[in-house]
């Protein structure tokens, strides 16, 4: 979208007769005024295969943790209904929700009553999540990706060496294993499902239409459950602040 506001400016400066229409897209679904973005339903769907992985792996080991990281930067949109879909997952951490390893209601102690009772768990993770606990060189804290995004670190790997380090602690004589699974580019590299095709293409006749209606530098995206057409500049504007909507 911020290219989209620099062409739709361009476009104006040089009055020239182009219509640039843009459409919400992310799998994160973490825009915080439009109702569902595209690819969102298909990345909680293709989620299922890795935490159904998880489980068997857990299931299959003495006192046995999978571990699976899915994508949300700063929601946890995706693991949370990925975790609500499975039936099979204990554990589900996100960024908007802050959490603690040790001590009374912590990490440890609650994967602790699970393993006695059942032998086994799941957990997910979001990539967000636990960012500030993870410890980072002065270098890291500083470190930005192309998009000016401060670049976290795997959340996912470093939870599994707590893990490890908790149980060789606490019950050095028994067993455990954590089977940790990354299936981040495996969700992203699908093809949309047809929930996702039909969606996007209402999405892109409803931009047509408004293009074809007159208007220009406007974003379409679901509402309320209606079809809004938003400047893009202030689309752009609303985005840069969603995640704390």
């Amino acid at each position: 979208m911020r290219s989209a506001v620099k062409i739709f400016n361009e476009i104006c400066h040089r009055k020239l007769n182009v219509a640039v229409a843009g459409i919400p897209k992310t799998v994160d679904n973490d825009i915080g005024i439009i109702d569902r973005s595209f690819g969102f339903q298909t990345a909680v769907e293709m989620a299922q295969q890795p935490i159904n992985a998880a489980h068997v792996e857990a299931e299959s080991a003495v006192n046995g943790i999978g571990l699976v990281k899915l994508m949300g930067r700063s929601t946890g949109h995706i693991p949370l209904h990925a975790t609500l879909s499975s039936r099979d997952v204990d554990c589900c951490l996100i960024p908007e929700n802050e959490f603690y390893l040790e001590g009374k209601g912590g990490l440890f102690e609650f994967l602790d009553a699970r393993l006695k009772e059942n032998g086994h768990a799941v957990l997910v993770v979001a990539e967000g999540a636990g960012q500030d606990m993870i410890p980072r060189t002065d270098a890291q804290k500083e470190e930005r990706d192309e998009s000016g995004n401060p670049v976290f670190l795997d959340v996912g790997g470093w939870l599994k060496s707590e893990l490890k380090k908790w149980w060789a602690r606490d019950h050095p004589d028994e067993l455990f294993t954590v089977k940790y699974i990354d299936p981040t580019y495996m969700i992203r590299a699908v093809p949309a499902n047809a929930t996702d095709n039909l969606y996007c293409t209402l999405l892109v006749h409803s931009a047509i239409h408004g293009v074809m209606a007159g208007y220009t530098g406007f974003v379409c995206g679901p509402i309320n459950g209606n079809y809004a057409y938003i400047p893009i500049s202030t689309f752009y504007k609303i985005m840069g602040r969603s995640h704390q909507l």
